[in-house]
């Protein structure tokens, strides 16, 4: 956005998950420029928030207001929004010392609840990215309604992203939404030419990466490899991504006697995970519950034909048949069919690669779709930026 001229600041609640110097140099560059809500002392914290409450009654007392109205009669919910409250205070008074007029928030969880506090305390007008799909699973545990209400426009990133906003809060104006779709940088990712082409007979390679949680379909997969292997189908796959699931995953794959098709990676960092992703004869993501995956995204600029599953915007990015596979959630049946038909039809992986490819240069390319976030902005904010 920046290279497009928008003048933009960046907050963040916390500090980054690593030191510095083990940051990319890009990352690293930014995180001297951003401004850190959490500071590494609460001594110093709390002496700020004293000290803008001392100036700023008003702003104290519209902010302690709202954030109690919001916990209602749930003590917990209440405590949580003190501190959302505090949060909000040192946004708040950061934006005003360095002149800042809108705020926006890329995420619709908490960090959406501080920016909501910091509209209503401040009186600063906001906006609102939403991605789904945790969000919209529990709208009231994260007060999404109100947000939605209260800002002056929200962009979704997909049109099941734009049906939730409407369905959530019907009272809002169609003006005040907006579908700017996500993106990854084409001229990064480029498809290996070898899998590109039809192969000779060998081994499969399936790749799979996510958080090692429920919601992710794991099981399924797992269940899916075992009828392939008892089909004869002659497969290896990586998992990337760890979490709580992981055991359990093990156990499973144990129990049905694929373990040694099947290597546990843990979490990667993004390049080797692409690494690994652009090696893959099939990607698999067999979701329950997402918003619209960019790991998907990202195997389809490579080339590599996807198996995902048929819920909230994965539609919009995977026709079946035509780009990808798309099958039911939770359908063993359906998921262990798909992927049994690409390991048997070469040509058709290489077309659904390549028709993968297709589509992420025309729809998701991130150079084009940061163009059309850049003239949202403008349009919505003219000169304050």
């Amino acid at each position: 956005m920046r290279d497009r001229g928008i003048a933009i600041e960046v907050a963040s609640i916390n500090l980054p998950d690593r030191p510095k110097d083990r940051l990319p140099k890009v990352e690293a560059a930014e995180a001297e420029k951003t401004f850190y809500v959490k500071p590494d002392s609460a001594a110093k914290a709390l002496t700020r928030l004293f000290m803008i409450a001392f100036r700023n009654p008003l702003v104290l007392f519209r902010g302690l207001g709202f954030a109690l109205a919001m916990g209602g009669w749930d003590l917990l919910a209440r405590a949580y929004a003190l501190f959302y409250l505090a949060e909000a205070l040192l946004v708040g008074d950061w934006m005003r010392r360095r002149g800042l007029s809108h705020l926006h928030v890329h995420f619709g969880g908490a960090v959406a609840t501080v920016g909501m506090i910091t509209a209503h305390a401040w009186r600063i007008p906001w906006s609102l990215t939403l991605h789904g799909p945790d969000e919209f699973f529990d709208q009231e545990k994260f007060y999404l309604r109100q947000k939605i209400e209260s800002t002056a426009f929200v962009i979704c990133i997909s049109d099941f992203c734009r049906s939730q906003v409407i369905r959530i809060a019907p009272q809002i104006d169609d003006s005040r939404t907006e579908i700017v779709r996500l993106g990854v940088d084409c001229d990064q990712l480029k498809p290996l030419e070898h899998f590109l082409k039809a192969d000779e007979p060998r081994e499969i390679r399936f790749v799979c990466t996510g958080r090692l949680v429920a919601a992710k379909g794991h099981r399924i997969f797992i269940e899916s490899l075992s009828r392939l292997a008892q089909n004869g189908v002659y497969y290896s796959v990586v998992l990337i991504g760890d979490g709580p699931e992981r055991a359990a995953l093990q156990s499973l794959i144990n129990d049905r006697g694929i373990a040694d098709r099947v290597q546990f990676a843990g979490a990667m960092d993004h390049g080797s995970t692409l690494d690994e992703v652009a090696k893959a004869d099939v990607f698999v993501l067999a979701s329950f519950a997402e918003g619209l995956p960019v790991a998907l995204m990202e195997a389809m600029a490579l080339g590599i034909p996807c198996v995902s599953t048929t819920i909230a915007a994965i539609p919009e990015l995977i026709g079946d048949g035509s780009n990808g596979r798309l099958v039911f959630p939770a359908n063993v049946d359906a998921l262990s069919d798909a992927l049994q038909n690409l390991t048997e039809n070469p040509d058709f992986r290489a077309l659904l690669g390549r028709e993968a490819r297709h589509t992420i240069e025309k729809e998701y390319n991130l150079n084009a779709n940061l163009e059309k976030l850049a003239a949202v902005w403008r349009r919505r904010l003219g000169g304050r930026i």
